[in-house]
């Protein structure tokens, strides 16, 4: 079973870059979207009923911002959204399916740059999902955790460490919260497989930047601990275009 995550960076733009030949092409079993940026009444049925997926979808309230979507080959047992607390579901941040053998949650974490308000809104969903998520394991049920953090993890998740500990995406709190989360039980997957390797799912749309690879890795999949003995492989597709992040995949 494949699984993609890709934070897209609007459904509809992307829908006119290729995406549904991308789709055809790749054969995801499982597709998760971040930062959809549409309600579903926004978009056509080409998007909606693409042949052989079940599609999901959680909107934010304001038209044209967040949201994500997850495609799936397999019919989930169930879907639901959201946080257990309420001012965590309006922007259309979390959508969960669950399988026979895993939940999915499918994430698209806040940014915390616009100002300090939103930074505290970003740490305060950090921590109400990482409760939620502890408690699902303990539960007995296994997690996958995809998307975007919004937070490079590590100095070698990004191409300038030093020049970006003052910004949002790379504070030290910000970096305390995935320490957490990692000890909680929870495994980055893709640094788990490939401890020093550098590789980066987002690159600014200035500078040339991708051209440049000055990039962030800020996208990831997280499993907590009893999922690893049905990982696969995990890959990070740097060459697929059409947004300011790439998607990357979970072989199990």
């Amino acid at each position: 079973m494949k699984i993609y995550s890709w934070n897209v960076n609007g459904i509809r733009a992307i829908q006119k870059k290729g995406f549904l030949k991308w789709i055809s092409q790749e054969q995801p079993d499982i597709l998760c979207l971040q930062e959809t940026k549409a309600q579903k009444d926004q978009l056509d049925d080409e998007l909606i009923n693409i042949p052989g997926y079940h599609s999901y979808f959680h909107s934010a309230e304001k038209k044209g911002y967040s949201g994500t979507a997850i495609y799936s080959k397999i019919k989930p047992l169930e879907v639901w959204t959201g946080l257990p607390e309420e001012r965590f579901n309006t922007e259309g941040r979390t959508i969960i399916a669950e399988y026979e053998e895993f939940i999915l949650m499918n994430i698209y974490f806040p940014n915390g740059k616009q100002r300090e308000e939103r930074l505290q809104f970003k740490m305060d969903f950090y921590k109400t999902f990482q409760k939620y998520a502890i408690d699902l394991v303990k539960q007995g049920k296994h997690l996958i955790v995809c998307g975007d953090y919004n937070t490079a993890h590590k100095e070698i998740d990004l191409t300038n460490p030093e020049s970006n500990n003052k910004i949002s995406g790379f504070l030290p709190e910000e970096r305390a919260w995935m320490d957490s989360f990692s000890e909680s039980g929870f495994i980055d997957v893709f640094r788990y497989f490939y401890p020093d390797k550098i590789e980066y799912t987002w690159w600014s749309y200035m500078f040339k930047a991708r051209e440049k690879n000055v990039g962030w890795r800020i996208d990831y999949f997280f499993i907590n601990n009893q999922m690893l003995d049905k990982v696969k492989s995990i890959e990070i597709h740097h060459e697929v275009l059409g947004s300011d992040h790439c998607p990357l995949s979970l072989t199990l």
